[in-house]
């Protein structure tokens, strides 16, 4: 496995609308994060797509389940997206040099 292989699974579960605006909300939660009702409250997702959704979140190791009781609190895994919004941004504006064309219209 490569170094670009967890980041490239957990842009690719982001790349879901449904499952973007589950991390999100999450992110806007806080540490603490949510129950799940209180997410498919929020975005009128169905508990079963909501379930499936969580779990690709969770499997991309983006988002955190913890269970307290009979509820299972989700919450961002906030290494996890520092670590990849570092790798999204660590070769920002190096290495490349840029010169007009001639021949540009």
């Amino acid at each position: 496995m490569t170094l670009i292989s967890p980041n490239a699974r957990a842009l690719a579960a982001l790349g879901h609308d449904a499952r973007l605006s589950i991390f999100r909300l999450l992110v806007k939660a806080g540490p603490d994060g949510l129950r799940v009702g209180e997410i498919g409250q929020h975005l009128g997702l169905a508990p079963s797509t909501l379930a499936h959704h969580l779990s690709t979140l969770v499997d991309a190791g983006l988002v955190l389940q913890t269970k307290q009781g009979r509820e299972v609190f989700n919450s961002v895994d906030y290494p996890a997206m520092h670590g990849l919004l570092a790798f999204l941004t660590e070769e920002c504006c190096t290495g490349i040099t840029c010169t007009p064309r001639d021949d540009a219209a």
